[in-house]
């Protein structure tokens, strides 16, 4: 069973959950934003070491705590990695009162019909069982949708909600994130046709079965208000999808019952040459406009 305890931080916290989760195939890009290019480092090994000091130093600045930030997304590495000396998920419930979730998944399959499937998670089990003895509370796994294409949605929706029981069955609470594409000419009614699918396979769920959703900030305000008063979904959150912070978070303030899980808007900003005192500034700054956005509606 989930820990009672997070999951009325994730229900009723008044905050958003923070995104740390680049993989690697996202993590040279997110390195150069916090200003450590390519030629800084020879390995993965490395790379990953780069990125997990960033991660590390964003979770011990001290506005990165439970009373704004009410969760965290580790990728893999990160949970098996430590901050100031404790495993990473522990440290973030103990000492900073933030709920730790992980990303499973292993990528995007190629498109098709419009959709990009969640590769193969052969491991998901052994995954789930080392998350749950960790301390994790959940999980979170995206797919890809870049068109209004019926089939291609509950396609992605369908495979989401099986491996969404799965997860469940750890006594794991799964983030399901059907993410689409900000730039496509239809977004607005490929939006339409996640809202019913999603709809449809939330009414399906056993009675007392409780999942989050990880949505991207939709074209009309409040268009998913009624998922966020669902009795299967403990909580929606936004993703920034490659917005600017800025208008993230208007988008955001827009959108009643919904908070913020964002990654990229959530570093914009921050900078490897920063002195300790500058940086915490900034996230400081940062994690007050999220959190403003995310309580606004």
């Amino acid at each position: 069973m989930p820990n009672a305890a997070q999951a009325d931080r994730i229900r009723a916290g008044n905050g958003f959950i923070a995104a740390l989760d680049q993989s690697g195939g996202s993590t040279p890009k997110a390195l150069a934003q916090y200003g450590v290019p390519e030629s800084a480092y020879d390995s993965d090994a490395e790379m990953f070491d780069l990125i997990h000091a960033m991660r590390a130093r964003i979770a011990q600045a001290p506005d990165f705590n439970g009373d704004k930030v009410v969760g965290a997304i580790l990728f893999e590495m990160t949970m098996d990695r430590k901050i100031d000396g404790k495993p990473s998920a522990q440290y973030l419930w103990e000492e900073r009162a933030v709920v730790p979730f992980l990303k499973v998944d292993k990528g995007l399959a190629d498109e098709v019909d419009g959709v990009r499937l969640m590769k193969p998670m052969p491991e998901l089990d052994a995954l789930c069982e080392r998350a749950a003895a960790a301390g994790v509370f959940g999980t979170k796994m995206r797919s890809v949708i870049d068109a209004a294409s019926a089939s291609g949605i509950d396609a992605v929706v369908a495979q989401q909600f099986k491996v969404g029981q799965q997860i469940l069955g750890h006594g794991l609470i799964p983030i399901i994130e059907p993410e689409v594409t900000i730039s496509i000419k239809d977004k607005a009614e490929a939006e339409a046709l996640l809202l019913d699918t999603l709809t449809r396979h939330l009414d399906a769920l056993p009675k007392g079965t409780e999942v989050m959703l990880k949505l991207t900030l939709p074209e009309t305000a409040n268009h998913y208000r009624a998922l966020t008063e669902h009795p299967a979904v403990m909580r929606v959150v936004a993703l920034s999808g490659g917005y600017s912070r800025d208008e993230a978070n208007r988008r955001l303030s827009e959108n009643t019952g919904i908070i913020a899980s964002f990654s990229r808007a959530l570093t914009e900003g921050l900078s490897a040459d920063q002195s300790d005192n500058e940086f915490n500034k900034t996230i400081g700054a940062t994690i007050d406009s999220i959190h403003a956005a995310s309580v606004a509606g």
